[in-house]
């Protein structure tokens, strides 16, 4: 009687590959309490605050963690599920085809985990995890497609500062961003054109992006010009002409001047130039959060119909959608080999 063989092992090296997914975070509930403890550790960071310390922890500690996290809390509250935050149902259930993705590309089973950059589960868990699965070759994804200090280089510090308390140092790199990369900008305007296809096409598209002070664009960051990057591609692809997109800025925190045009300020002009439908895309995130379905699909629809338009039609994030999975495996797969060649 003839037994199946067993099949072949999987070249060692892929046994040993290991992949963090990283999102910003969120907080564990929708309360003030909640709120106070991931604003306190978010807003506390350098790269994303960079006032001088001593100037920005007596605000931090004196006005802003008294009064923003019961607004932050209420906002949250408007999109929260049945299973929790937006951000980790959305970014586990990514991580789960993803794995399942990358496996049947690698022909073996990899380590993969999520970490957030603030919340739970922290940086430091997930490198935990993959420590204890015996990866020996480590990439690093953060889900920005856009590189800014205040994203991708605050977990490149995060890492660092988390390897170190862990006392292991596997091989390891970090995805810097992908704002221009084909399967990236089809995954994204396959979603626009689905989303067209079920609701219509508005009079406008605007591709919002989160923003970031000028001053720090002004002093080399290179986010805004990565921003400008997928925003044309995107519009390329779509087929777009001049007057039919446009870029947009949102989330701005502050008094500072933030990178402009605002998204809120550019709904109320087309509003008042007669445009009665419009529809927004958030490329710069990777999976559907408070930022894009409580303040684009909420508040900024709101904001629209109020100075006069009919409708804002949010194109949901890429989320765990297949051709979004497609072009992570491929970007890990690529930087697995650049990892290898490096000497790994």
């Amino acid at each position: 009687m003839n037994r199946p063989r067993p099949p072949a092992p999987a070249d060692a090296r892929d046994r040993r590959a290991g992949v963090l997914l990283v999102n910003l975070g969120t907080p564990d509930a929708p309360t003030s309490a909640a709120l106070r403890r991931y604003l306190g550790e978010f807003l506390a960071d350098p790269d994303v605050v960079t006032l001088p310390r001593l100037l920005w922890w007596p605000i931090l500690h004196g006005l802003v963690l008294r009064t923003r996290p019961a607004r932050s809390a209420e906002a949250y509250r408007r999109i929260w599920t049945d299973e929790g935050s937006p951000l980790l149902v959305n970014t586990l259930a990514l991580k789960d085809k993803f794995a399942a993705a990358l496996q049947q590309r690698l022909g073996s089973k990899p380590a993969v985990a999520v970490g957030m950059r603030y919340g739970k589960p922290s940086l430091l868990a997930a490198l935990t995890e993959l420590r204890d699965a015996g990866v020996e070759q480590l990439l690093v994804l953060p889900l920005y497609p856009q590189y800014a200090r205040a994203t991708t280089g605050s977990t490149a510090t995060a890492l660092q500062a988390a390897l170190r308390k862990l006392a292991w140092s596997p091989a390891h790199a970090l995805v810097r961003g992908y704002p221009e990369q084909p399967a990236y900008i089809a995954a994204l305007a396959e979603s626009v054109q689905e989303h067209w296809a079920a609701h219509g096409r508005g009079g406008k598209l605007l591709v919002s992006f989160h923003g970031i002070p000028k001053q720090v664009s002004d002093t080399g960051d290179p986010y805004r010009g990565q921003c400008e990057a997928t925003a044309r591609l995107l519009a390329e692809r779509l087929g777009l002409k001049d007057g039919e997109w446009r870029l947009v800025f949102q989330s701005r925190f502050g008094k500072a001047e933030w990178l402009q045009p605002y998204a809120e300020d550019a709904l109320r002009e087309l509003a008042a130039n007669g445009v009665k439908d419009v529809d927004v895309i958030c490329p710069g995130f990777a999976a559907d959060c408070l930022e894009t379905l409580e303040e684009i699909a909420l508040r900024y629809a709101q904001t629209f119909r109020d100075a006069g338009g009919a409708e804002l039609r949010y194109v949901p994030a890429l989320n765990a959608r297949d051709s979004h999975v497609r072009s992570l495996v491929e970007l890990t797969l690529l930087n697995l080999r650049e990892l290898r060649a490096a000497g790994a």
